[in-house]
């Protein structure tokens, strides 16, 4: 059987890249992965609907964002070569690197994380989950609550046990995405992550000495004010998902909750924001 490989150009990218997989999942596309801005996509060729395609392609044009695209033909017996070639591990600042299960890496790192992410987001390969795993690798979670706010993969969830946080949850809204966190898991053999499909609702009531929120602005926004309320006193909360020029607009709403803009930082136009409460 063959495959079509697609590159999609997608303008914004984020959070667009991860609508556009949703949509592509309903239309059988498989094997995501980000590569040099691209979000690239295979689906049989048997199971391709040009139809359904170019209403999608329409659909999303409707609502503001600009999505462009290659496709190419590949054999059956490459197809999953093509994706896992084009896979890349990443390294951050040497103190840690993040593969795929079919990665063979020789060299040693302080830490390393293995993660599959079928569907799921969170590889390392975007500037913010680069920026939120750099982040939290300066820190000590020895007897720390943990929140990751849409957690994807799980690797912001799993990093934090390897930096000592014996009490995570993950929460995301995609039951692909709590699932595959649970595989990663285990897979890196952490023991103290409860991941959980929902949304912000979930975590009303509880409390967390940090909250990684790695999403996209508007819901970060949305969400700020529950943020707010689920940090124990004293507590970080960490953003990323946005742009540099989303700065300002996110201290505000941060600083109106009750929360003090502690730091920020800047990769190739994203950013990361530090706050306490």
């Amino acid at each position: 059987m063959n495959y079509f490989e697609f590159s999609f150009k997608i303008d914004p990218f984020y959070p667009w890249s991860e609508i556009l997989t949703v949509y592509l999942l309903e239309l059988d596309f498989e094997g995501f992965y980000e590569d040099n801005g691209q979000l690239k996509a295979c689906i049989q060729e048997n199971s391709f609907n040009p139809d359904s395609f170019k209403e999608l392609m329409t659909l999303l044009d409707s609502k503001g964002v600009n999505i462009s695209y290659e496709k190419l033909k590949i054999p059956h017996q490459n197809w999953n070569e093509s994706w896992e070639s084009n896979f890349k591990p990443v390294e951050i600042d040497e103190d840690m690197i993040i593969v795929a299960p079919f990665h063979d890496i020789s060299r040693d790192y302080p830490i390393r994380l293995v993660i599959q992410p079928k569907m799921s987001f969170g590889t390392g390969h975007h500037q913010t989950t680069h920026l939120m795993c750099k982040s939290i690798l300066k820190l000590n979670l020895t007897g720390k609550k943990v929140l990751d706010m849409g957690s994807g993969t799980g690797v912001l969830a799993i990093l934090s046990e390897k930096m000592g946080s014996k009490d995570i949850t993950a929460v995301d809204i995609e039951e692909w995405s709590a699932e595959n966190c649970i595989e990663n898991a285990s897979e890196n053999k952490c023991i103290h992550i409860n991941s959980i499909c929902g949304d912000v609702d979930v975590i009303i009531g509880r409390k967390f000495d940090y909250i990684f929120a790695n999403i996209n602005k508007n819901i970060l926004m949305q969400q700020m004010t529950q943020y707010f309320k689920s940090l124990s006193e004293n507590g970080f909360l960490y953003l990323s998902g946005f742009f540099d020029s989303d700065r300002e607009e996110l201290i505000s709403r941060a600083e109106k909750c009750g929360m003090r803009f502690i730091s920020s930082e800047l990769m190739e136009g994203w950013a990361l924001l530090i706050l306490k409460k």
